[in-house]
């Protein structure tokens, strides 16, 4: 018995060693993402597509976006681009948003638009509002964007087109956040769409695409009514550009494009709380993905979250504290250099100087939103 205290002291260190192992292998899974499954993205080169110009039908949905039409539609009609339509759905405005169309119509001939009265049966369902905006464009070739997004220059619509060919059928392309200075929110809102984009590029070049977002993504026609529509999913309020990629992408039909011509941007949240209802709408969708992307996700964040953890654990205790904070300077030396390259392909750099802090403060968020959603249901599209 006058051994008990060396035997839990043992115990106690044998423990510990378990949790350094376990550190080294999350560290070692954080590895594999970032620089062999984000490098496909990151590490790629630049390559310039000439130009498809085939005809295109630009559709936007609106809903009270009044203010914002105003500001961003000169941006879309002055697009250089040969041969493209305009269809604006207003999806049941109260304010001024009908009237604009309306008196846009009357200038410019490759604008086509629609009104939509409010649908018991799709009461507040985007996809019903795109579905006839899509029902109604007179191209097969397709580019989706939102009333709050405009585009960086005026070769967008070439710069995504230019990605389609006839086995590349859906295009993603990446939808920025604009910069607001001195806001840390709006850092941790443009290093999350960084970083989902990131994802999402590098699966796709892997040949597992898996998601994309309606600021910016192009998809045929035909590919659309060879889906049926967004009729598996049609009930969930999200999802019209995520769910619909999921479904539908393959390695075969899909490219991606992220050249600094082909961006969109839009106005974040400044609103904490803003965001992170905005975030639960977002992450209920992810549990309907298939079921590798759910792994793949699931385990990136799991990761992240148990390396963390572990890391303040060990160092708090001071056990073998040099080996794990080499192990976590080790981590965000190569996580910081395949997340940098990233960073500079999609204009982004700025927010890679408060990365560790932002890293940690996205990930106990992620954490909050699965559990309130847990508890209650997010609201969606007004």
């Amino acid at each position: 018995m006058k051994n008990l205290p060396i035997l839990k002291l043992i115990h106690f260190s044998n423990g510990f060693y378990n949790f350094t192992n376990c550190i080294w292998f999350f560290a070692s899974i954080q590895f594999i993402y970032y620089i062999i499954i984000f490098g496909q993205f990151s590490f790629a080169k630049n390559t310039n597509n000439a130009s498809k110009k085939v005809p295109i039908s630009v559709i936007i949905c609106a809903k009270n976006e009044a203010e914002n039409i105003k500001k961003y539609f000169p941006l879309l009609i002055n697009q250089n681009y040969p041969d493209f339509e305009i269809v604006l759905i207003d999806d049941a405005s109260t304010d001024d948003t009908l009237e604009l169309f309306e008196s846009y119509a009357k200038s410019l001939p490759m604008l086509n638009w629609l009104k939509l009265e409010n649908n018991e049966t799709f009461w507040g369902n985007k996809k019903y509002a795109l579905t006839l905006g899509i029902k109604m464009a007179k191209n097969n070739h397709l580019l989706l964007t939102d009333a709050d997004c405009y585009p960086d220059s005026k070769y967008w619509i070439s710069q995504m087109t230019s990605q389609f060919s006839d086995k590349k059928t859906i295009v993603l392309g990446y939808g920025a956040y604009e910069k607001i200075n001195k806001s840390f929110l709006n850092k941790i809102i443009r290093f999350e769409t960084l970083l989902t984009a990131t994802q999402y590029f590098s699966w796709a070049k892997l040949g597992k695409p898996y998601m994309g977002v309606g600021r910016n993504l192009a998809y045929t026609k035909e590919e659309f009514y060879n889906a049926g529509g967004f009729i598996e999913h049609m009930k969930v309020r999200s999802g019209d550009d995520d769910l619909f990629v999921n479904q539908v992408a393959t390695k075969s039909k899909t490219a991606i494009c992220y050249s600094p011509e082909s961006f969109t941007h839009s106005m974040p949240k400044t609103k904490y709380k803003d965001w992170f209802n905005q975030k639960r709408r977002h992450v209920s969708t992810a549990k309907l993905y298939k079921s590798f992307d759910r792994f793949q996700l699931g385990l990136f964040y799991i990761s992240q979250l148990l390396f963390l953890l572990l890391a303040i654990i060990l160092l708090a205790f001071q056990y073998q504290w040099i080996v794990v904070l080499g192990i976590v300077v080790f981590r965000y030396v190569f996580s910081w250099i395949g997340l940098g390259y990233a960073a500079g392909k999609l204009k982004e750099k700025d927010v890679m100087y408060w990365y560790p802090i932002i890293e940690v403060f996205l990930i106990f968020t992620q954490l909050n939103v699965f559990f309130t959603n847990l508890i209650s249901k997010p609201v969606h599209w007004k």
